[in-house]
């Protein structure tokens, strides 16, 4: 389509709305060029959580990518913001810079040790769901046996309460999510999944996950990867109606973006070989190679939305101020 015009209403909105990332999906590697990050804001993104650590890999490979981010945003506070607190977040749109946190795909990473969340974060990790597609200590995986909530699953979950961090069911089993939503006594997050019943890929969410997720106070985070949208016809329309989607069954209130954008060049696409168990063929069989939604899709997203006739303030709810309200209501 063509390109937007900067004083259209939608780019006006756009520039002026906090836009929040809740999920960027790139896998961590001691050589990567972390500059990259700053694509984000360039293409308007205020908030971005970044992935630091799944079950794909061993827990010690989180504390390296922890160490590397932190270590970065430090070096460069002129660009970037450590987001502690939720007033960060609007500290650094304020002034112009990205705020970054950090999450958790999987639950390996604690050691299977509840004590572990504290640690987690306090260097920075604001969310963490259960099992990164297949089963684990804690409950489990999307693409496997569907065991719901262990008992340390569970201790998991009141940890996560107390310490001020997002309960997050993407990647999980039907059951595992249920429990979690049932369990928490904060709102529960779903960072990037989208509507099962418009892509039936078991990587996405059915009507009664999306609606148990409003119903905690939580939001879903829409998904921009080809495989969750529509496996024929991928894109920015396909966005467009999973929004549309889970609008019409929970209102917009409770919706948010969770891109889970990974670079063309990004080591994840060679771990999907060597650990391939992770992504079975039965789910994955097309585009294991490229498929993402860039950050630059998201003023895009803000003129579709507005055409298919979403008020400005519901637009800004699902670009950044719903997430930034369950921030809010959770971190401490």
């Amino acid at each position: 389509m063509p390109e937007l015009q900067p004083d259209s209403k939608a780019a006006a909105l756009f520039r002026d709305a906090l836009v929040w990332d809740d999920h960027a999906g790139f896998e961590f590697s001691p050589g990567l060029d972390l500059d990259r990050l700053w694509r984000w804001k360039e293409a308007g993104v205020d908030y971005l959580s970044i992935n630091a650590g799944y079950d794909v890999m061993p827990w010690s490979y989180s504390i390296a990518a922890l160490a590397a981010y932190r270590h970065f945003i430090a070096a460069h506070s002129e660009r970037y913001v450590l987001a502690a607190r939720a007033g960060d977040v609007r500290r650094a749109k304020a002034e112009g810079k990205l705020a970054l946190a950090f999450d958790m795909e999987g639950m390996c990473c604690l050691n299977e040790d509840p004590a572990m969340v504290q640690f987690y974060y306090d260097c920075g990790v604001r969310q963490m769901n259960f099992a990164y597609n297949l089963n684990n200590a804690a409950g489990g995986g999307c693409h496997d046996v569907d065991i719901g909530l262990t008992d340390f699953g569970r201790a998991v979950v009141g940890e996560m309460n107390r310490v001020g961090m997002l309960v997050d069911c993407s990647h999980n089993s039907y059951s595992t999510t249920m429990q979690a939503m049932e369990l928490s006594t904060a709102p529960v997050i779903f960072s990037h999944s989208n509507a099962r019943a418009l892509c039936d890929h078991e990587r996405n969410i059915l009507d009664d996950q999306i609606k148990a997720c409003a119903a905690t106070g939580g939001v879903v985070g829409i998904n921009g990867i080809h495989w969750f949208l529509d496996q024929e016809n991928p894109g920015i329309e396909a966005m467009v109606r999973h929004v549309d989607y889970m609008a019409g069954l929970i209102g917009p209130a409770h919706l948010g973006i969770g891109l889970d954008y990974v670079f063309d060049d990004d080591s994840l696409l060679t771990t999907h070989k060597v650990k391939a168990e992770f992504w079975p063929k039965r789910q994955y069989g097309k585009r294991l190679g490229r498929g993402y939604l860039p950050p630059e899709i998201l003023l895009e997203l803000a003129e579709r939305l507005l055409a298919w006739g979403y008020g400005e303030d519901d637009l800004r709810g699902i670009l950044g101020l719903n997430f930034l309200r369950v921030a809010e209501a959770v971190w401490k």
